[in-house]
Formats: structure tokens, sequence, C-alpha cells
């Protein structure tokens, strides 16, 4: 079955959490960055680096290097880039870290679709009921 479709789908709610996720972290800040500045960075973090993992895995990249270059990123990146003071780094830690596999659970549960995060097996809820 082709499941090539489902991968503009995964970058597009990757695109949208993380959005949400960098405005939680920040949601104190009274000098808040532009939204350009922000959709730009999320642009480089989710599309780029999601486009690299999916392209590391399609030719053969060690998996420690095409999942673990855009986590890095997605960790260090927006941190820096948008100076986050203690507290925003001890709010941003944390969802940035949670958010791929919830994102990777609820396509696998809900829709069976499993390739998010291969690695990290969960039945759909077809499979667990029939």
């Amino acid at each position: 079955m082709d499941t090539s479709w489902h991968f503009p789908f995964f970058i597009a709610v990757s695109f949208l959490l993380f959005l949400g996720v960098l405005r939680l972290a920040l949601r104190a800040r009274v000098d808040a960055p532009s939204w350009a500045r922000v959709i730009s960075l999320a642009a480089v973090v989710v599309i780029g680096g999601m486009c690299f993992a999916k392209y590391g895995a399609t030719h053969g990249f060690p998996v420690w290097l095409y999942y673990g270059l855009p986590a890095g990123l997605t960790w260090l990146l927006p941190p820096w880039a948008l100076r986050m003071s203690g507290r925003e780094f001890a709010r941003y830690i944390p969802l940035a870290l949670l958010v791929a596999p919830a994102i990777h659970v609820c396509f696998s549960l809900l829709l069976g679709w499993k390739e998010y995060m291969p690695f990290l097996p969960v039945p759909s809820l077809r499979e667990l009921f029939g």
C-alpha cells in the first residue's frame, strides 16, 4: 500500500503543533518574536528536519543520524535563535521532547499510520479491538 501521501500530513500536523509549543514556551514574553521569525524557525526545524529524516531513512543513513540530527535541531536551535530565558527553556524542552512521540501515538492509534516513528511500536485501535 502506498503511504507516501501520509508525509505531507505528518509535516502539517508537526508544524502546527511546533508553533503551539513555541507559543506556550514564549507566552510570558513581553517582546515576542515576530510571526515571520517564528514561522521561519518552525519551517527550518520541522520541514527541514522531517525532509532530512525521510531522505536519511530512504538512503540508508544510520538511524541515530537521521533522527538524531533533527531532534538536536529541535531541542537546540529555537532556544538559541529566540534567546530563550531559563524559564522559557524549562517550558520548551519537555514539550519539544514529547510532541513527536505524541504525534506518533495519535497517528498510530487512531489511523494505523506507523511510519512517523516506526521504531516505537504502537498498535492501532483497529488492531486492538478488531
